[in-house]
């Protein structure tokens, strides 16, 4: 074995839907013995935050940045989040399992933006990617940031029930960690945060 990679002698997918595939590996430890190890594998995701200059909001002044945030119910934890914007990067872009172009995440943070609440972005620029879960996900997640938005129609999947909120840029954290949150709209904020984006 190499430095750092443990020998797989089998890999199997016991079960495929839709949304993610999910399996084992039986692996040879350092020391000899074997263990399977279970996973599920899901397609890589964007999580977008983007901001919006107040003129463009009812009520909002120039110059005064907000965060685009969606409330929607989430039958998985049966409760109602608010949350970044968020959704799949394309299939054909990259696997699960696989590094992803930037420029991928960004075409799909733009896209989702869009959708999700008709905000049209002038630039979006990643800011970090990652592998999500180690322990036990594969998958990768990256955060976007979207500027210059400007207003429009949104274009929602049929199964997509949310409504749009914005929240000035500097309340965005603190607001994102109102429970109840989720790691992805925490981990987007805290990271423009420490970009220096929300101040």
């Amino acid at each position: 074995m190499s430095d750092g990679e443990w020998q797989v002698l089998e890999s199997a997918t016991e079960y495929e839907t839709g949304w993610y595939a999910g399996g084992y590996d039986l692996v040879e430890q350092p020391d000899g013995s074997t263990k399977r190890y279970y996973w599920a594998a899901l397609a890589p995701a964007v999580v977008v935050v983007g901001i919006v200059d107040g003129a463009h909001l009812d009520g909002g002044e120039e110059g005064s940045d907000h965060v685009v945030f969606v409330r929607q119910y989430r039958p998985t934890v049966r409760e109602s989040q608010r949350e970044l914007v968020a959704g799949i990067v394309d299939e054909h872009d990259a696997g699960p399992a696989e590094a992803v172009d930037p420029a991928a995440y960004e075409a799909a943070a733009a896209r989702e933006l869009r959708e999700e609440t008709g905000f049209v972005a002038d630039d979006a620029v990643l800011l970090e990617s990652y592998a999500v879960a180690t322990g036990v996900l594969r998958h990768r997640r990256g955060i976007v940031l979207a500027t210059g938005l400007t207003p429009g129609e949104p274009d929602r999947d049929e199964n997509e029930f949310l409504t749009v909120e914005t929240v000035p840029a500097e309340a965005a954290l603190t607001a994102a960690r109102e429970p109840p949150t989720n790691d992805a709209t925490l981990e987007g904020c805290l990271l423009a945060a420490a970009d220096g984006y929300l101040s």
